[in-house]
């Protein structure tokens, strides 16, 4: 459906994108993941005809639309701020691109009404000005209004970024729901890690203009091809060499003890798996955070903090400065390259260049 192709993006002597290679299928919720000034808005606006690449060519459905104007691609856009007109009623912000292409008015308010009633706007908010209507109603009408032109393609640009968080956690579930229903391919761009995950079939994680990993939710968090995408995604522990040595005293496994090693908080435990599989390691609490459903332990052990989470169930936990015995799945740790950062499963390289 979309296809990057040796795309590079300069601006003066600064490089943003030194070359993007990248496929999003037909339907697909697909995310542009990384830090601010990574790149990821720079490819959106790309997409959408914005900037203009130095270098490569831009598809969609297999034409290059790299040199069309923006307006000529079938793309629709909701930004940051849903760039929405203050001194205009909810109806005639969703009507404006099509008063900009001379639509009909009785099927410019047919479509404003159809498109109304599919993101669950009623008639009285069409009536509106749209600072009457509260953050959660003003992006649906952001939405609309790119969905009245009928788009092969949404684009959205951290349309999430300025709401509060709990509001900003069941947008995200209506926006999805949204895609899913007009099963339009949409392109999402965001920092947020729970954002990407939640809300993706696939994620594109974005370093410095480079495209580190494309994979599943599951698979950019379980299987972190690089160094800086298992920093970037999730919450895990740093092992020293000493913890690896003993996993592997333990296990007969051949982790590399000189490589940067990490364990993702959910992976330890203190209570020992079912089948026995996992290692145990002994150290001590140093510390102990409540968060409600859980607490979160940090456990010293062969020179490691180990953070991990217990449910809080009733049971007697742990206190700060007993002992405790951390067990670890050696299959779990992830292992990456001290120079390259690149993963040393053999696996997840494979994966990464596919």
């Amino acid at each position: 459906m979309i296809r990057f192709e040796n795309i590079e993006v300069t601006f003066g002597d600064f490089t943003a994108i030194p070359e993007l290679n990248l496929e999003v299928k037909q339907g697909e919720f697909f995310t542009l993941l990384g830090p601010s000034g990574c790149g990821k808005t720079t490819a959106l606006r790309t997409l959408a005809g914005f900037i203009e690449p130095s270098a490569g060519e831009v598809y969609v459905d297999g034409r290059a639309v790299t040199r069309l104007a923006s307006d000529k691609r079938q793309v629709g856009m909701v930004f940051q701020n849903y760039a929405l007109f203050p001194s205009m009623s909810v109806w005639e912000n969703i009507a404006f691109g099509l008063r900009v292409r001379k639509e009909k008015a009785a099927d410019s308010d047919r479509l404003v009404r159809d498109i109304a009633r599919r993101v669950d706007l009623s008639e009285e908010q069409l009536h509106k000005n749209v600072a009457e209507l509260s953050g959660g109603q003003q992006q649906r009408v952001a939405v609309a209004r790119a969905l009245v032109l009928q788009p092969k393609i949404l684009l959205l640009d951290e349309p999430l970024s300025n709401l509060d968080a709990k509001l900003r956690h069941q947008l995200r579930q209506q926006l999805k729901d949204l895609q899913s229903e007009f099963g339009i391919t949409t392109v999402y761009v965001t920092h947020d890690q729970d954002e990407a995950l939640a809300m993706s079939d696939r994620v594109a994680v974005f370093n410095k203009g480079v495209v580190e990993q494309v994979g599943t939710p599951q698979s950019i968090y379980d299987e972190s091809a690089t160094e800086f995408v298992c920093n970037f995604i999730g919450d895990s522990s740093r092992l020293s060499a000493d913890f690896v040595a003993e996993l592997n005293r333990q296990s007969r496994r051949a982790l590399d003890p000189s490589a940067n090693s990490y364990l993702r908080v959910e992976k330890a435990s203190l209570e020992p798996a079912a089948d026995g599989s996992a290692v145990p390691v002994d150290g001590t609490v140093i510390s102990r955070t409540y968060h409600g459903l859980h607490s979160r332990y940090v456990v010293r052990c062969h020179g490691s903090e180990i953070r991990l989470l217990v449910k809080e169930d009733g049971g007697a936990h742990p206190v700060t400065g007993s002992p405790a015995t951390v067990y670890v799945q050696p299959a779990h740790v992830l292992q990456y390259h001290p120079e390259t950062g690149i993963s040393l499963d053999s696996r997840l390289q494979e994966a990464n260049r596919a």
